[in-house]
C-alpha cells in the first residue's frame, strides 16, 4: 500500500520535505489527487469551508495524522468520528500568533482612536478632529491565554497599558504574572478597559460572552473578538452596543460570513473585520517550517508537535 501524504500547498514549493512519502496536492478541488485510503497524513486545506475539508477523512482507512493550519480545530471536529482509532489531530500552534496578534493590536488602536470614522470622514472630504482615548494606561484582560494570547501581551507592553489580566481554563504562573482560572472571570471583567477573546471554540466556550458577562464588562469597554464567532451571544452584544455602553471590534462573528445586511455592519460603535488574523504574508513561511518539521517528526517516528487529541481515547473521539 502507498504512504500518501496530502499536502494543501505544492509539495515541489515546500523545501526539505522529508523523503518517503508519496505528497500529493490538494487544496479542496472536487477531483483527489489519489485514492484517499492510502493517504495516512492529511493537512487539511486552509481558509476553505468545514465539509470541503471534512469530504476524504471518511475514505481515509489508513490515516495516521490530521494537521491543521488554523490554531482553531472546530472545523475538522464533527468529521473525527468517521475515523479509526489512534489517529492523531494537530493543530498550527505556533503559525498565527504572530499575524493574530499583530490584527488584535490592529483592531484595539483603530477603535480605540476612532480611525473608522477618520476613513469616512475623508471619503466626504471633512476634517473630523476629536479627543480620543488611548490604549496607554487602560487596563487589559486577555481570555483565552494560550500562545496566541501570549504574543498578544509581548505586542500590549510597549504601548504602556497599565495592566494586563491573563484568563485560562486553570490557574498557573508565567514570566509575567499569574493566569487566572476561568472561575475568576466575573470578578475581573468590571476592571478592564479592553476584554481580548483568544479562546478556543469548544463547549465551554461557546456563549461565553453572553448577556452576563457583558453586563459586568465597564461601561465604555472595549470587546474584542479574534477567537470564534459562537464565543460571543451576537444579540446580547447587539443590545449593549446600541445602548453606547459597549464598543466592539470583532475579526470573527456569528454568523459568519456576516450576511448583507446584518445589524452588526451598522450598529453603533462596532469594527468589522472578515476573519482575517492568520492570513497574511508571515503564514506560509511559519506553515512551511510546521509541516517540514512534523513531517520529519513524522517519518522518523518521533513524538509529533501540537497533539491536541487521539481518536478513541478519552480525550477523543
Amino acid at each position: 500500500m502507498s504512504a500518501d501524504v496530502w499536502l494543501p500547498l505544492p509539495p515541489q514549493e515546500i523545501e526539505g520535505l522529508p523523503q518517503g512519502p508519496n505528497y500529493r496536492f490538494w487544496d479542496g478541488a472536487q477531483d483527489y489527487p489519489a485514492d484517499p485510503a492510502d493517504c495516512v497524513f492529511y493537512v487539511v486545506p486552509y481558509m476553505k469551508p468545514a465539509a470541503l475539508g471534512q469530504r476524504p477523512l471518511a475514505a481515509m482507512s489508513s490515516l495516521e495524522v490530521v494537521q491543521t493550519l488554523s490554531a482553531g480545530i472546530d472545523h475538522v471536529e464533527p468529521a473525527l468520528a468517521s475515523l479509526r482509532p489512534g489517529v492523531r489531530l494537530c493543530n498550527a500552534r505556533g503559525v498565527h500568533e504572530a499575524s493574530t496578534a499583530e490584527l488584535t493590536l490592529t483592531l484595539i488602536l483603530a477603535s480605540l482612536r476612532g480611525i473608522p470614522d477618520f476613513v469616512r470622514a475623508q471619503d466626504r472630504g471633512e476634517w473630523l478632529a476629536g479627543f480620543r482615548p488611548a490604549l496607554a494606561d487602560k487596563n487589559v484582560l486577555i481570555v483565552g491565554y494560550g500562545s496566541i494570547g501570549s504574543a498578544i501581551e509581548d505586542r500590549l507592553v510597549p504601548f504602556e497599558v497599565a495592566r494586563v489580566a491573563r484568563v485560562a481554563r486553570s490557574w498557573r504562573t508565567t514570566a509575567r504574572g499569574p493566569v487566572h482560572p476561568i472561575a475568576e472571570l466575573p470578578a475581573l471583567l468590571p476592571e478592564a478597559d479592553v476584554v481580548i477573546l483568544c479562546t478556543p471554540l469548544n463547549d465551554s466556550t461557546t456563549g461565553l460572552a453572553d448577556a452576563a458577562f457583558l453586563a459586568r464588562m465597564k461601561d465604555g469597554a472595549l470587546l474584542v473578538n479574534v477567537a470564534r464567532g459562537p464565543v460571543v451571544d451576537t444579540e446580547a452584544l447587539l443590545t449593549e452596543v446600541r445602548g453606547g455602553r459597549l464598543t466592539a471590534a470583532l475579526d470573527v462573528t456569528d454568523p459568519e460570513p456576516l450576511p448583507p445586511g446584518h445589524p452588526l455592519w451598522t450598529a453603533p460603535g462596532v469594527l468589522v473585520s472578515p476573519h482575517v488574523g492568520g492570513p497574511t504574508s508571515a503564514f506560509r513561511p511559519r506553515a512551511v517550517r510546521l509541516l517540514v518539521d512534523q513531517l520529519g517528526r513524522f517519518v522518523n517516528r518521533e513524538p509529533l508537535r501540537n497533539v491536541i487529541l487521539t481518536t478513541g481515547t478519552a480525550n477523543g473521539s
